[in-house]
């Protein structure tokens, strides 16, 4: 079992992983692994006091992919699931990890989140500043333009699709806006 201190259980016999493991055999025998004379196992070296760590308390419920017993002993809890994009993640740890779904789905859960939080913050009369968070202004004040015509920056490359993907939501954006805007203003005036 992991996270105990012996871990490093008796391995299978080499016909058995063959068999389990399609297309297994890049490393045909553990002594030839390049780490193997390092690889002395000694839990009285790593310096540990227990042999299983500590559980950190459970306060909400976490996801844990089907692969897994149980929750790994320490997690994180700094951004637990919320709304929507909570809801795509849970789903998505029903799904094993060796599905791209698994991974797709946490892809497109972490893009709502981002589509969340700026609606979130807009209703909290605190939205996003694009000019300020993108670096324009830093652009004009720390030598940007400069910087750029020189030549030696990485994203001379891509500069000119800086515009289209970055400013080119907020346009789209804002014509929206001001589209909505004149029907419901066509609408009351009618």
């Amino acid at each position: 079992m992991p996270y105990t201190a012996d871990w490093p259980r008796a391995r299978p016999p080499l016909e058995e992983v063959k068999a389990r493991i399609p297309g297994w055999g890049v490393d045909l025998d553990y002594r030839d692994r390049p780490a193997v004379p390092q690889e002395r196992f000694d839990p009285a070296v790593t310096g540990a006091h227990w042999d299983f760590p500590e559980r950190q308390e459970e306060h909400r419920p976490r996801e844990r992919s089907p692969e897994h017993k149980f929750l790994t002993p320490v997690f994180g809890t700094a951004c637990p699931p919320r709304g929507l994009s909570g809801l795509m993640r849970k789903y998505a740890y029903t799904l094993g990890e060796g599905k791209a779904s698994h991974w797709l789905i946490l892809l497109a859960a972490d893009r709502v989140d981002v589509l969340e939080s700026t609606v979130e913050a807009a209703l909290r009369g605190r939205p996003d500043n694009p000019l300020t968070e993108t670096g324009v202004v830093a652009e004009f004040k720390r030598h940007g333009i400069r910087s750029r015509l020189e030549g030696h920056r990485v994203d001379n490359k891509h500069q000119w699709m800086d515009a289209l993907i970055v400013a080119a939501p907020w346009v789209v954006a804002g014509y929206g806006a001001y589209a909505l805007g004149r029907r419901v203003a066509r609408s009351l005036n009618g």
